[in-house]
Protein backbone atom coordinates (compact mmCIF):
# COMPACT_ATOMS: atom_id res chain seq x y z
CA UNK A 1 0.00 0.00 0.00
CA UNK A 2 1.09 3.55 -0.67
CA UNK A 3 1.10 6.59 1.55
CA UNK A 4 -2.20 8.01 2.72
CA UNK A 5 -2.59 11.69 1.86
CA UNK A 6 -5.12 13.84 3.72
CA UNK A 7 -6.36 17.31 2.83
CA UNK A 8 -5.53 19.43 5.87
CA UNK A 9 -7.84 22.44 6.26
CA UNK A 10 -5.17 24.07 8.43
CA UNK A 11 -2.58 24.16 5.63
CA UNK A 12 -4.98 24.14 2.68
CA UNK A 13 -3.17 21.24 1.02
CA UNK A 14 -2.93 17.47 0.87
CA UNK A 15 -0.28 16.07 3.17
CA UNK A 16 1.22 12.62 3.66
CA UNK A 17 -0.34 11.21 6.80
CA UNK A 18 2.27 10.66 9.51
CA UNK A 19 0.77 10.15 12.99
CA UNK A 20 2.43 11.65 16.04
CA UNK A 21 3.00 8.15 17.43
CA UNK A 22 3.97 5.59 14.74
CA UNK A 23 1.27 2.99 14.26
CA UNK A 24 -1.29 4.76 16.45
CA UNK A 25 -3.92 7.37 15.58
CA UNK A 26 -5.92 9.66 17.84
CA UNK A 27 -9.06 10.95 16.11
CA UNK A 28 -11.77 13.29 17.42
CA UNK A 29 -15.02 14.03 15.61
CA UNK A 30 -17.59 16.56 16.79
CA UNK A 31 -20.85 14.77 17.53
CA UNK A 32 -24.44 15.99 17.78
CA UNK A 33 -26.23 18.38 20.10
CA UNK A 34 -28.82 16.02 21.50
CA UNK A 35 -32.16 17.82 21.32
CA UNK A 36 -33.67 16.23 18.21
CA UNK A 37 -33.22 13.44 15.68
CA UNK A 38 -30.19 13.99 13.45
CA UNK A 39 -30.83 15.14 9.87
CA UNK A 40 -29.17 13.88 6.69
CA UNK A 41 -26.59 16.65 6.89
CA UNK A 42 -25.53 15.36 10.32
CA UNK A 43 -25.36 11.87 8.85
CA UNK A 44 -22.65 12.82 6.38
CA UNK A 45 -19.80 13.36 8.89
CA UNK A 46 -21.03 10.33 10.81
CA UNK A 47 -20.52 8.16 7.70
CA UNK A 48 -17.46 9.74 6.08
CA UNK A 49 -15.32 9.85 9.22
CA UNK A 50 -16.42 6.37 10.23
CA UNK A 51 -15.14 5.34 6.80
CA UNK A 52 -11.85 7.24 7.27
CA UNK A 53 -11.39 5.42 10.56
CA UNK A 54 -12.15 2.07 8.91
CA UNK A 55 -9.50 2.74 6.27
CA UNK A 56 -6.92 3.65 8.89
CA UNK A 57 -7.66 0.30 10.55
CA UNK A 58 -7.37 -1.41 7.15
CA UNK A 59 -3.90 0.12 6.76
CA UNK A 60 -2.88 -1.38 10.07
CA UNK A 61 -3.14 1.58 12.43
CA UNK A 62 -4.44 1.30 15.97
CA UNK A 63 -7.14 3.99 16.13
CA UNK A 64 -8.66 5.65 19.17
CA UNK A 65 -11.82 7.32 17.90
CA UNK A 66 -13.69 9.81 20.07
CA UNK A 67 -17.14 11.27 19.24
CA UNK A 68 -18.70 13.64 21.78
CA UNK A 69 -22.29 14.33 22.77
CA UNK A 70 -23.25 17.90 23.60
CA UNK A 71 -25.93 17.26 26.21
CA UNK A 72 -25.77 20.70 27.90
CA UNK A 73 -26.91 23.48 25.58
CA UNK A 74 -29.47 26.27 25.13
CA UNK A 75 -31.32 24.27 22.48
CA UNK A 76 -31.69 21.31 24.80
CA UNK A 77 -32.90 23.52 27.66
CA UNK A 78 -35.46 25.30 25.48
CA UNK A 79 -36.78 22.09 23.91
CA UNK A 80 -37.06 20.39 27.31
CA UNK A 81 -38.96 23.37 28.70
CA UNK A 82 -41.40 23.21 25.77
CA UNK A 83 -42.02 19.50 26.40
CA UNK A 84 -42.25 19.81 30.17
CA UNK A 85 -39.38 17.51 31.07
CA UNK A 86 -35.79 17.76 32.27
CA UNK A 87 -32.95 18.64 29.86
CA UNK A 88 -31.10 15.47 30.87
CA UNK A 89 -34.12 13.29 30.10
CA UNK A 90 -34.41 14.90 26.66
CA UNK A 91 -30.70 14.48 25.96
CA UNK A 92 -30.74 10.84 27.09
CA UNK A 93 -33.58 10.09 24.67
CA UNK A 94 -31.86 11.61 21.66
CA UNK A 95 -28.53 9.99 22.43
CA UNK A 96 -30.30 6.64 22.15
CA UNK A 97 -32.02 7.78 18.95
CA UNK A 98 -28.63 8.81 17.57
CA UNK A 99 -27.33 5.28 18.11
CA UNK A 100 -30.36 3.83 16.30
CA UNK A 101 -29.64 6.01 13.27
CA UNK A 102 -25.88 5.40 13.44
CA UNK A 103 -26.45 1.63 13.56
CA UNK A 104 -28.81 1.87 10.58
CA UNK A 105 -26.07 3.65 8.61
CA UNK A 106 -23.56 0.94 9.49
CA UNK A 107 -21.36 3.25 11.57
CA UNK A 108 -19.10 1.30 13.91
CA UNK A 109 -19.17 2.45 17.52
CA UNK A 110 -16.49 4.95 18.56
CA UNK A 111 -14.06 3.98 21.30
CA UNK A 112 -15.36 6.76 23.55
CA UNK A 113 -18.56 8.83 23.59
CA UNK A 114 -17.91 11.53 26.20
CA UNK A 115 -20.86 13.60 27.40
CA UNK A 116 -20.51 17.20 28.51
CA UNK A 117 -22.61 16.60 31.64
CA UNK A 118 -20.11 13.98 32.81
CA UNK A 119 -17.00 16.17 32.37
CA UNK A 120 -17.75 19.32 34.32
CA UNK A 121 -14.65 19.01 36.51
CA UNK A 122 -12.45 18.73 33.41
CA UNK A 123 -14.13 21.73 31.79
CA UNK A 124 -13.89 23.91 34.91
CA UNK A 125 -10.20 23.04 35.31
CA UNK A 126 -9.59 23.96 31.67
CA UNK A 127 -11.28 27.36 32.04
CA UNK A 128 -9.34 28.05 35.23
CA UNK A 129 -6.05 27.30 33.44
CA UNK A 130 -6.93 29.77 30.66
CA UNK A 131 -7.83 32.41 33.21
CA UNK A 132 -4.53 31.85 34.99
CA UNK A 133 -2.63 32.37 31.72
CA UNK A 134 -4.38 35.69 31.07
CA UNK A 135 -6.36 34.24 28.14
CA UNK A 136 -9.72 34.48 29.91
CA UNK A 137 -11.46 36.95 32.19
CA UNK A 138 -14.48 36.76 34.51
CA UNK A 139 -17.31 39.26 34.71
CA UNK A 140 -20.02 38.71 37.32
CA UNK A 141 -20.11 34.92 37.02
CA UNK A 142 -19.46 34.76 33.26
CA UNK A 143 -16.03 33.88 31.85
CA UNK A 144 -14.90 34.94 28.37
CA UNK A 145 -11.94 34.03 26.19
CA UNK A 146 -9.81 37.07 25.33
CA UNK A 147 -9.40 36.46 21.60
CA UNK A 148 -6.93 39.33 21.12
CA UNK A 149 -4.49 37.58 23.46
CA UNK A 150 -4.16 34.53 21.17
CA UNK A 151 -1.93 35.51 18.25
CA UNK A 152 -2.85 32.59 16.01
CA UNK A 153 -6.58 33.31 15.92
CA UNK A 154 -7.93 32.86 12.38
CA UNK A 155 -5.31 30.43 11.05
CA UNK A 156 -7.82 27.62 10.44
CA UNK A 157 -10.51 29.65 8.67
CA UNK A 158 -7.90 31.63 6.67
CA UNK A 159 -9.36 35.03 7.44
CA UNK A 160 -7.84 38.06 9.07
CA UNK A 161 -8.43 38.22 12.81
CA UNK A 162 -10.23 41.55 12.62
CA UNK A 163 -12.62 40.20 9.98
CA UNK A 164 -13.36 37.22 12.19
CA UNK A 165 -14.10 39.41 15.17
CA UNK A 166 -16.44 41.59 13.12
CA UNK A 167 -18.27 38.63 11.60
CA UNK A 168 -18.42 36.32 14.60
CA UNK A 169 -21.81 35.05 15.74
CA UNK A 170 -21.54 35.92 19.43
CA UNK A 171 -23.86 36.88 22.25
CA UNK A 172 -24.38 40.61 22.60
CA UNK A 173 -22.76 41.62 25.88
CA UNK A 174 -21.48 45.15 26.33
CA UNK A 175 -19.34 44.04 29.27
CA UNK A 176 -16.93 42.11 27.04
CA UNK A 177 -13.53 43.58 26.18
CA UNK A 178 -13.96 42.71 22.48
CA UNK A 179 -17.13 41.86 20.52
CA UNK A 180 -15.52 38.60 19.37
CA UNK A 181 -14.65 37.30 22.83
CA UNK A 182 -16.62 34.10 23.37
CA UNK A 183 -18.11 32.46 26.44
CA UNK A 184 -16.18 29.78 28.31
CA UNK A 185 -18.53 29.70 31.30
CA UNK A 186 -22.08 31.08 31.57
CA UNK A 187 -23.65 32.30 34.78
CA UNK A 188 -26.69 30.28 35.78
CA UNK A 189 -30.16 31.55 34.92
CA UNK A 190 -33.24 30.61 36.97
CA UNK A 191 -34.62 27.19 36.13
CA UNK A 192 -31.57 26.07 34.11
CA UNK A 193 -29.19 23.23 34.99
CA UNK A 194 -26.07 24.55 36.69
CA UNK A 195 -22.84 23.37 38.32
CA UNK A 196 -20.75 24.91 41.05
CA UNK A 197 -17.52 26.56 39.89
CA UNK A 198 -14.93 29.16 41.06
CA UNK A 199 -17.12 31.76 39.33
CA UNK A 200 -20.37 30.63 40.91
CA UNK A 201 -23.18 28.43 39.61
CA UNK A 202 -23.19 28.10 35.83
CA UNK A 203 -22.58 25.90 32.82
CA UNK A 204 -19.96 25.75 30.06
CA UNK A 205 -19.93 27.46 26.69
CA UNK A 206 -20.08 25.30 23.59
CA UNK A 207 -16.46 25.49 22.40
CA UNK A 208 -14.70 24.70 25.69
CA UNK A 209 -16.51 21.38 25.92
CA UNK A 210 -14.67 19.82 22.98
CA UNK A 211 -11.27 21.18 24.03
CA UNK A 212 -11.66 19.65 27.48
CA UNK A 213 -12.94 16.28 26.31
CA UNK A 214 -10.42 15.95 23.47
CA UNK A 215 -7.61 16.66 25.94
CA UNK A 216 -8.93 14.13 28.46
CA UNK A 217 -9.07 11.25 25.97
CA UNK A 218 -6.42 12.13 23.36
CA UNK A 219 -3.96 14.40 25.14
CA UNK A 220 -2.55 17.86 24.47
CA UNK A 221 -1.96 17.04 20.78
CA UNK A 222 -3.53 14.37 18.61
CA UNK A 223 -3.62 13.40 14.96
CA UNK A 224 -7.01 14.13 13.36
CA UNK A 225 -9.83 16.51 14.28
CA UNK A 226 -12.88 16.06 12.06
CA UNK A 227 -16.27 17.64 11.52
CA UNK A 228 -18.51 19.45 9.08
CA UNK A 229 -17.26 22.50 7.17
CA UNK A 230 -19.76 24.66 9.08
CA UNK A 231 -17.70 24.04 12.24
CA UNK A 232 -14.50 25.60 10.90
CA UNK A 233 -15.60 28.96 12.29
CA UNK A 234 -16.30 29.66 15.03
CA UNK A 235 -16.25 26.24 16.74
CA UNK A 236 -12.97 24.76 15.57
CA UNK A 237 -11.22 28.12 15.42
CA UNK A 238 -12.17 28.63 19.07
CA UNK A 239 -11.11 25.12 20.02
CA UNK A 240 -7.66 25.88 18.65
CA UNK A 241 -7.50 29.13 20.60
CA UNK A 242 -8.45 27.34 23.81
CA UNK A 243 -6.29 24.23 23.48
CA UNK A 244 -3.21 25.81 21.97
CA UNK A 245 -3.56 28.77 24.30
CA UNK A 246 -3.41 26.41 27.26
CA UNK A 247 -0.77 23.95 26.09
CA UNK A 248 1.32 25.96 23.64
CA UNK A 249 1.37 23.21 21.00
CA UNK A 250 -0.86 22.22 18.06
CA UNK A 251 -4.20 20.78 19.12
CA UNK A 252 -4.47 18.50 16.06
CA UNK A 253 -2.01 17.80 13.29
CA UNK A 254 -4.67 17.34 10.59
CA UNK A 255 -8.09 19.02 10.34
CA UNK A 256 -10.61 17.23 8.11
CA UNK A 257 -13.94 18.80 7.13
CA UNK A 258 -16.73 17.36 5.01
CA UNK A 259 -18.73 19.45 2.54
CA UNK A 260 -22.35 20.42 2.91
CA UNK A 261 -25.41 18.50 1.81
CA UNK A 262 -27.60 20.86 -0.18
CA UNK A 263 -31.24 21.11 -1.18
CA UNK A 264 -31.51 22.81 -4.58
CA UNK A 265 -27.90 23.99 -4.12
CA UNK A 266 -28.67 25.57 -0.72
CA UNK A 267 -27.06 24.22 2.45
CA UNK A 268 -29.26 21.85 4.43
CA UNK A 269 -29.73 23.16 7.97
CA UNK A 270 -32.30 23.29 10.73
CA UNK A 271 -32.05 27.09 10.87
CA UNK A 272 -33.13 27.35 7.22
CA UNK A 273 -35.89 24.78 7.70
CA UNK A 274 -34.83 22.83 4.59
CA UNK A 275 -33.60 19.70 6.32
CA UNK A 276 -34.73 16.07 6.22
CA UNK A 277 -34.57 14.03 9.38
CA UNK A 278 -32.50 10.92 8.79
CA UNK A 279 -35.16 8.89 10.60
CA UNK A 280 -37.75 9.91 7.98
CA UNK A 281 -35.43 9.09 5.08
CA UNK A 282 -34.74 5.68 6.66
CA UNK A 283 -38.46 4.93 6.34
CA UNK A 284 -38.07 5.15 2.55
CA UNK A 285 -34.56 3.80 1.97
CA UNK A 286 -32.39 1.25 3.82
CA UNK A 287 -29.50 2.64 5.82
CA UNK A 288 -26.98 0.93 3.55
CA UNK A 289 -28.43 2.77 0.53
CA UNK A 290 -28.13 6.11 2.33
CA UNK A 291 -24.55 5.27 3.29
CA UNK A 292 -23.73 4.34 -0.32
CA UNK A 293 -25.24 7.65 -1.46
CA UNK A 294 -23.24 9.65 1.09
CA UNK A 295 -20.00 7.97 -0.06
CA UNK A 296 -20.75 8.32 -3.78
CA UNK A 297 -19.20 11.80 -3.86
CA UNK A 298 -15.86 12.88 -2.41
CA UNK A 299 -16.40 13.94 1.18
CA UNK A 300 -15.18 17.52 0.66
CA UNK A 301 -17.52 18.15 -2.28
CA UNK A 302 -21.11 19.38 -1.88
CA UNK A 303 -23.76 16.72 -2.27
CA UNK A 304 -27.24 17.65 -3.45
CA UNK A 305 -30.02 15.63 -1.87
CA UNK A 306 -33.07 14.23 -3.64
CA UNK A 307 -34.91 10.92 -3.89
CA UNK A 308 -33.78 10.27 -7.45
CA UNK A 309 -30.14 10.22 -6.37
CA UNK A 310 -31.03 7.80 -3.59
CA UNK A 311 -32.84 5.57 -6.10
CA UNK A 312 -29.69 5.56 -8.25
CA UNK A 313 -27.65 4.67 -5.18
CA UNK A 314 -30.04 1.82 -4.42
CA UNK A 315 -29.58 0.39 -7.91
CA UNK A 316 -25.82 0.74 -7.68
CA UNK A 317 -25.63 -1.03 -4.34
CA UNK A 318 -27.90 -3.78 -5.62
CA UNK A 319 -25.50 -4.38 -8.53
CA UNK A 320 -22.67 -5.00 -6.07
CA UNK A 321 -24.87 -7.24 -3.93
CA UNK A 322 -25.94 -9.27 -6.94
CA UNK A 323 -22.32 -9.76 -8.00
CA UNK A 324 -21.47 -11.00 -4.50
CA UNK A 325 -24.49 -13.31 -4.40
CA UNK A 326 -23.80 -14.80 -7.84
CA UNK A 327 -20.17 -15.40 -6.92
CA UNK A 328 -21.27 -16.99 -3.65
CA UNK A 329 -23.75 -19.24 -5.46
CA UNK A 330 -21.12 -20.28 -8.00
CA UNK A 331 -18.64 -21.01 -5.23
CA UNK A 332 -21.22 -23.17 -3.44
CA UNK A 333 -21.84 -25.11 -6.65
CA UNK A 334 -18.13 -25.65 -7.24
CA UNK A 335 -17.72 -26.80 -3.65
CA UNK A 336 -20.61 -29.27 -4.02
CA UNK A 337 -19.04 -30.73 -7.15
CA UNK A 338 -15.70 -31.03 -5.41
CA UNK A 339 -17.24 -32.73 -2.40
CA UNK A 340 -19.07 -35.17 -4.67
CA UNK A 341 -15.77 -35.98 -6.37
CA UNK A 342 -14.15 -36.47 -2.96
CA UNK A 343 -16.86 -38.93 -1.96
CA UNK A 344 -16.56 -40.85 -5.23
CA UNK A 345 -12.80 -41.05 -4.93
CA UNK A 346 -12.97 -42.00 -1.26
CA UNK A 347 -10.57 -39.20 -0.32
CA UNK A 348 -10.77 -36.81 2.64
CA UNK A 349 -12.66 -33.69 1.55
CA UNK A 350 -9.97 -31.10 2.33
CA UNK A 351 -7.20 -33.03 0.64
CA UNK A 352 -9.27 -33.68 -2.46
CA UNK A 353 -10.47 -30.07 -2.47
CA UNK A 354 -6.93 -28.79 -2.69
CA UNK A 355 -6.05 -31.34 -5.36
CA UNK A 356 -9.19 -30.67 -7.39
CA UNK A 357 -8.70 -26.90 -7.23
CA UNK A 358 -5.15 -27.24 -8.51
CA UNK A 359 -6.25 -29.52 -11.33
CA UNK A 360 -9.08 -27.18 -12.31
CA UNK A 361 -7.00 -24.04 -12.03
CA UNK A 362 -3.82 -25.17 -13.78
CA UNK A 363 -4.83 -28.14 -15.87
CA UNK A 364 -2.37 -30.53 -14.22
CA UNK A 365 -2.44 -32.83 -11.22
CA UNK A 366 0.40 -31.30 -9.19
CA UNK A 367 -0.34 -30.57 -5.53
CA UNK A 368 -0.89 -27.03 -4.26
CA UNK A 369 -3.55 -24.83 -2.69
CA UNK A 370 -5.38 -21.75 -3.94
CA UNK A 371 -3.88 -19.69 -1.13
CA UNK A 372 -0.33 -20.69 -2.17
CA UNK A 373 -1.06 -19.74 -5.76
CA UNK A 374 -2.72 -16.32 -5.37
CA UNK A 375 0.47 -14.32 -5.68
CA UNK A 376 1.85 -16.40 -8.56
CA UNK A 377 -1.40 -17.08 -10.38
CA UNK A 378 -0.63 -14.95 -13.43
CA UNK A 379 2.44 -17.08 -14.12
CA UNK A 380 0.67 -20.44 -13.80
CA UNK A 381 -2.90 -19.85 -14.96
CA UNK A 382 -4.21 -19.15 -18.39
CA UNK A 383 -7.45 -17.82 -19.77
CA UNK A 384 -10.30 -16.94 -17.43
CA UNK A 385 -8.48 -17.96 -14.24
CA UNK A 386 -5.51 -15.72 -14.96
CA UNK A 387 -7.84 -12.89 -15.91
CA UNK A 388 -9.75 -12.96 -12.62
CA UNK A 389 -6.54 -13.07 -10.60
CA UNK A 390 -5.45 -9.94 -12.47
CA UNK A 391 -8.85 -8.32 -11.82
CA UNK A 392 -8.47 -9.00 -8.09
CA UNK A 393 -5.02 -7.44 -7.97
CA UNK A 394 -6.01 -4.46 -10.11
CA UNK A 395 -9.25 -3.83 -8.19
CA UNK A 396 -7.41 -3.89 -4.87
CA UNK A 397 -4.74 -1.54 -6.18
CA UNK A 398 -7.32 0.90 -7.58
CA UNK A 399 -9.32 0.84 -4.35
CA UNK A 400 -6.29 1.55 -2.19
CA UNK A 401 -5.03 4.28 -4.53
CA UNK A 402 -8.43 6.00 -4.33
CA UNK A 403 -8.59 5.82 -0.55
CA UNK A 404 -4.96 6.89 -0.19
CA UNK A 405 -5.88 10.04 -2.14
CA UNK A 406 -7.70 11.84 0.69
CA UNK A 407 -10.24 9.03 1.19
CA UNK A 408 -11.79 9.34 -2.28
CA UNK A 409 -14.72 7.00 -1.72
CA UNK A 410 -16.26 7.85 -5.09
CA UNK A 411 -13.29 6.31 -6.92
CA UNK A 412 -13.10 3.49 -4.38
CA UNK A 413 -16.70 2.56 -5.23
CA UNK A 414 -15.77 2.63 -8.92
CA UNK A 415 -13.01 0.12 -8.15
CA UNK A 416 -15.60 -2.13 -6.47
CA UNK A 417 -17.75 -2.01 -9.59
CA UNK A 418 -14.77 -2.99 -11.74
CA UNK A 419 -14.03 -5.96 -9.50
CA UNK A 420 -17.72 -6.94 -9.47
CA UNK A 421 -17.82 -6.87 -13.28
CA UNK A 422 -14.75 -9.09 -13.38
CA UNK A 423 -16.41 -11.60 -11.06
CA UNK A 424 -19.62 -11.55 -13.10
CA UNK A 425 -17.67 -12.28 -16.28
CA UNK A 426 -15.77 -15.09 -14.60
CA UNK A 427 -18.92 -16.69 -13.18
CA UNK A 428 -20.86 -16.30 -16.43
CA UNK A 429 -18.04 -17.37 -18.75
CA UNK A 430 -17.94 -20.53 -20.88
CA UNK A 431 -15.68 -22.38 -18.43
CA UNK A 432 -16.68 -23.58 -14.99
CA UNK A 433 -14.97 -21.24 -12.49
CA UNK A 434 -12.37 -22.64 -10.13
CA UNK A 435 -12.86 -22.35 -6.40
CA UNK A 436 -9.47 -20.74 -5.66
CA UNK A 437 -9.77 -17.53 -7.67
CA UNK A 438 -13.54 -17.43 -7.18
CA UNK A 439 -13.21 -17.54 -3.40
CA UNK A 440 -10.37 -15.00 -3.44
CA UNK A 441 -12.34 -12.62 -5.65
CA UNK A 442 -15.48 -12.83 -3.53
CA UNK A 443 -13.57 -12.41 -0.28
CA UNK A 444 -11.73 -9.39 -1.66
CA UNK A 445 -14.95 -7.76 -2.89
CA UNK A 446 -16.59 -8.26 0.51
CA UNK A 447 -13.52 -7.05 2.42
CA UNK A 448 -13.08 -3.86 0.39
CA UNK A 449 -16.79 -3.10 0.60
CA UNK A 450 -16.56 -3.55 4.36
CA UNK A 451 -13.88 -0.85 4.50
CA UNK A 452 -16.59 1.47 3.19
CA UNK A 453 -19.05 0.07 5.73
CA UNK A 454 -21.07 -1.66 2.99
CA UNK A 455 -22.41 -5.16 3.66
CA UNK A 456 -22.96 -7.03 0.40
CA UNK A 457 -24.09 -10.33 1.89
CA UNK A 458 -26.47 -9.86 4.79
CA UNK A 459 -27.68 -12.29 7.40
CA UNK A 460 -31.23 -13.52 7.09
CA UNK A 461 -33.86 -11.20 8.54
CA UNK A 462 -37.64 -11.05 8.87
CA UNK A 463 -37.98 -9.95 5.25
CA UNK A 464 -36.01 -13.01 4.13
CA UNK A 465 -38.19 -15.22 6.30
CA UNK A 466 -41.29 -13.86 4.56
CA UNK A 467 -39.69 -14.48 1.16
CA UNK A 468 -38.73 -18.02 2.12
CA UNK A 469 -42.29 -18.70 3.22
CA UNK A 470 -43.63 -17.40 -0.11
CA UNK A 471 -41.16 -19.56 -2.09
CA UNK A 472 -42.12 -22.61 -0.02
CA UNK A 473 -45.78 -21.97 -0.80
CA UNK A 474 -44.97 -21.69 -4.51
CA UNK A 475 -43.28 -25.10 -4.43
CA UNK A 476 -46.27 -26.63 -2.68
CA UNK A 477 -48.66 -25.17 -5.25
CA UNK A 478 -46.56 -26.85 -7.94
CA UNK A 479 -46.82 -30.18 -6.13
CA UNK A 480 -43.20 -30.37 -4.99
CA UNK A 481 -41.75 -30.99 -1.56
CA UNK A 482 -40.10 -28.15 0.33
CA UNK A 483 -36.39 -28.80 1.17
CA UNK A 484 -35.85 -29.72 4.81
CA UNK A 485 -33.30 -26.89 5.13
CA UNK A 486 -35.55 -24.22 3.61
CA UNK A 487 -32.96 -21.49 3.08
CA UNK A 488 -33.36 -18.96 0.29
CA UNK A 489 -30.64 -20.65 -1.75
CA UNK A 490 -32.10 -24.15 -1.32
CA UNK A 491 -35.60 -22.99 -2.19
CA UNK A 492 -34.37 -21.18 -5.31
CA UNK A 493 -32.32 -24.21 -6.36
CA UNK A 494 -35.42 -26.40 -6.07
CA UNK A 495 -37.56 -23.96 -8.07
CA UNK A 496 -34.98 -23.49 -10.82
CA UNK A 497 -34.45 -27.25 -11.14
CA UNK A 498 -38.22 -27.70 -11.37
CA UNK A 499 -38.42 -24.94 -13.99
CA UNK A 500 -35.69 -26.64 -16.03
CA UNK A 501 -37.51 -29.98 -15.78
CA UNK A 502 -40.71 -28.30 -17.02
CA UNK A 503 -38.93 -26.78 -20.00
CA UNK A 504 -37.34 -30.09 -20.94
CA UNK A 505 -40.81 -31.68 -20.77
CA UNK A 506 -42.11 -28.79 -22.93
CA UNK A 507 -44.50 -27.81 -20.13
CA UNK A 508 -43.88 -24.14 -20.81
CA UNK A 509 -47.01 -23.04 -18.98
CA UNK A 510 -45.62 -24.45 -15.72
CA UNK A 511 -42.18 -22.96 -16.44
CA UNK A 512 -43.76 -19.55 -17.05
CA UNK A 513 -45.80 -19.89 -13.88
CA UNK A 514 -42.57 -20.34 -11.88
CA UNK A 515 -40.91 -17.38 -13.62
CA UNK A 516 -43.95 -15.13 -13.08
CA UNK A 517 -44.30 -16.24 -9.47
CA UNK A 518 -40.67 -15.36 -8.81
CA UNK A 519 -41.02 -12.02 -10.57
CA UNK A 520 -43.97 -11.16 -8.35
CA UNK A 521 -41.70 -11.77 -5.35
CA UNK A 522 -39.02 -9.44 -6.73
CA UNK A 523 -36.75 -12.17 -8.11
CA UNK A 524 -35.52 -12.08 -11.69
CA UNK A 525 -34.31 -15.15 -13.58
CA UNK A 526 -31.70 -15.04 -16.36
CA UNK A 527 -30.89 -18.05 -18.56
CA UNK A 528 -27.17 -18.40 -19.36
CA UNK A 529 -24.91 -21.01 -20.91
CA UNK A 530 -24.07 -22.13 -17.37
CA UNK A 531 -27.71 -22.49 -16.38
CA UNK A 532 -30.31 -20.21 -14.86
CA UNK A 533 -29.11 -17.34 -12.64
CA UNK A 534 -31.33 -15.36 -10.31
CA UNK A 535 -31.14 -12.03 -8.59
CA UNK A 536 -33.25 -9.99 -6.21
CA UNK A 537 -34.59 -6.61 -7.24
Amino acid sequence: MGDLRIYNTLTGSKEVFAPLCPGKVGMYCCGPTTYNFIHVGNGRPLVVFDTARRYLLYKGYEVKYVVNFTDVDDKIINRAREEGRSPQELADQYIQEYFRDADALGAARANVYPRVSEHMADIIAFVAELEGKGLAYAIDGDVYYAVREFKGYGKLSKREREDLLDGARVDVDQRKREPGDFALWKKAKPGEPAWESPWGLGRPGWHIECSAMAYKYLGESFDIHAGGADLIFPHHENEIAQSEGRFGRPMAKYWMHNGFITINQEKMSKSLGNFFLLRDVLKKFPGQVIRFYLLSVHYRSPLDFDDQKLLMAQKGLERLKNAARLAGDALAQVTQVTQAQDTQAGLPTQAQDAQTNQAQDTGDGQAGSAADREGAAAATDSGADAAIWAEIAQGTSQFEAAMDDDCNTALAIAALFDLARGLNSYVGGPERPASGPLRAGLERLLALADVLGLTLIEAANAEDDDLNQALSELLRELGRAVPSAASLENLMDALLILRQDCRRAKDFAAADRIRDGLKALGIGVEDTAQGARWRRG
